[in-house]
């Protein structure tokens, strides 16, 4: 059985799902917050370099069309 985090990736496109994960999701006054952060892995062309993450850019906040007549916010945290 799906859990609700698995049943949001059916919703969302594929791109967001493959590049960030789903850190959580909450209801406020009709309105869905979902929350990104991107996950901690490189491109294959520095695959071979030495990386670190220094932490995350302000989080952007997009609107994105309604779920059920319900507001959806996309909050997403990218890596610096």
């Amino acid at each position: 059985m799906l859990n609700d985090a698995e049943l949001l990736k059916l919703f969302l496109p594929e791109l967001l799902i493959e590049y960030f994960e789903i850190v959580k999701f909450e209801e406020e006054n009709q309105i869905l917050h979902i929350y990104f952060e991107e996950k901690n892995t490189a491109p294959k062309e520095f695959s071979s370099l030495l990386l670190q993450s220094k932490g995350f850019v302000p989080e952007i906040m997009v609107d994105d069309f309604p779920l059920r007549g319900k507001t959806v916010k996309l909050h997403i945290k990218r890596r610096r």
